[in-house]
């Protein structure tokens, strides 16, 4: 039996098309770039400190979601050549960078637990950046195509 968006109770609906349906996506695409940062983060560490393997972790990370996003979660939208939309997705998403990195840099700095396993530092970032990336993302790098007026 397929579970169609108008044979779900309304909240689920909902979820199930549109903004809703992108952004469960958009949280999905996170969580792989969420695996790449915090494997980025452990494997550099130890050779460039946990603030350059931070920085270095989410330029690969949001390299990844971008790529992701664009053949899955926003298909079919904003039409910018390959590498200006990569530029686009790196520039907007510099409000959520803050979000995330500043987050990241507060909790090593003044937690000593998130300094000892980063993940916790890494997870904190990603959260609060994820709706400030995905409100940006959705509205200035993949935007809706515009209808020609007749």
């Amino acid at each position: 039996m397929t579970l169609l968006p108008d044979r779900l109770p309304q909240p689920l609906s909902a979820l199930a098309t549109g903004a809703g349906a992108q952004f469960l996506k958009f949280g999905a695409v996170g969580t792989v770039g969420f695996l790449i940062d915090t494997a980025t983060v452990y494997a550099l560490r130890h050779s460039v400190g946990l603030y350059a393997a931070g920085m270095l972790a989410y330029l690969l990370a949001a390299s990844v979601n971008w790529a992701l996003n664009r053949a899955w979660t926003f298909r079919g939208r904003g039409h910018a050549a390959a590498h200006r939309q990569w530029l686009r997705f790196l520039a907007v998403n510099l409000i959520g960078f803050v979000a995330n990195r500043g987050t990241f840099v507060s909790l090593i700095a003044l937690v000593a637990l998130c300094a000892e396993l980063p993940v916790l530092a890494v997870a904190a970032g990603a959260i609060a950046g994820m709706l400030l990336n995905f409100v940006l993302s959705r509205t200035l790098v993949f935007p809706e195509p515009k209808i020609a007026a007749s």
